[in-house]
């Protein structure tokens, strides 16, 4: 069977839910650090808006709510979309690449990140931030914080700043599988857990949550785009997919996060 298909992603959801975990947002994480089984449900919306806003319908017909991260760029910054995802209930959040913007001059990127955050905030009270991994620049857009703090600007909290992955396991389909950290050059973390919880395919995750043998505490990030269930857009992905993780391996591939 086809991988990365909305119906697979329906079901990943579902089985999460009859595992007896809650799946919150990133936001709700944060301010109430619920007990019990926990997964935060993020998306990074980089591109083709309109499959993000698939899953947020879906989402909001079983009660799910859960973390969209838009992107400045017109290939993700869609208003329309933005404002009926938000409508529907979830979090939304910028995807700032603001010192890949800016060439890496932090004084330029923090003008655009304030620009851009005041942007997002027309459609909702943006709480919690997440930084876009532009691979195809020299620049990691969280080094910007080393200049500034978000805190200062009314952010609560960044993922990879302010989650313990030692007691929190993240899964990511970066680079279109769920254990791609050799060909994603940021979108990783250093934790024991990864290695332990590794699994390749979206049937590898379900049949983990249906045997209960994942942590208490995940957080889990999809891009959206390329989940589909109309083939020809599929293909598109799978094709173009496979050749980013081609360059990728042949690029400087950073170390993953650390606490």
């Amino acid at each position: 069977m086809r991988d990365f298909t909305l119906k697979k992603y329906r079901k990943l959801i579902q089985t999460i839910l009859e595992s007896g975990y809650t799946i919150t947002t990133f936001e709700e994480f944060i301010r109430s650090n619920p007990p019990g089984k926990v997964v935060v449900l993020r998306h990074d919306v980089d591109d083709r808006p309109y499959q993000s806003l698939l899953k947020a319908r879906f989402e909001n017909s079983i009660g799910v709510k859960s973390t969209y991260y838009f992107r400045i760029v017109p290939e993700s910054n869609h208003p329309e979309i933005i404002r009926e995802i938000a409508e529907l209930g979830h979090e939304i959040g910028y995807h700032y690449e603001d010192l890949s913007l800016a060439n890496g001059e932090p004084d330029k990127a923090i003008e655009l990140f304030v620009r851009n955050l005041h942007y997002f905030r027309k459609y909702y009270p943006v709480d919690t931030i997440c930084m876009h991994g532009s691979p195809a620049s020299v620049w990691d857009n969280r080094l910007i914080w080393q200049s500034f703090k978000y805190k200062d600007y009314g952010i609560s909290a960044e993922p990879y700043f302010d989650i313990d992955f030692n007691n929190t396991l993240y899964l990511t389909d970066t680079g279109r599988t769920w254990n791609g950290s050799s060909v994603s050059v940021r979108d990783k973390v250093k934790s024991p857990l990864q290695k332990k919880h590794s699994v390749r395919t979206t049937q590898q995750l379900i049949n983990r949550f249906k045997d209960q043998r994942l942590p208490n505490r995940i957080m889990i990030t999809t891009h959206p785009q390329r989940w589909d269930d109309q083939i020809i857009p599929w293909l598109r992905e799978l094709i173009l997919q496979n050749i980013k993780n081609g360059i990728k391996k042949y690029l400087y591939i950073s170390p993953p996060m650390t606490d």
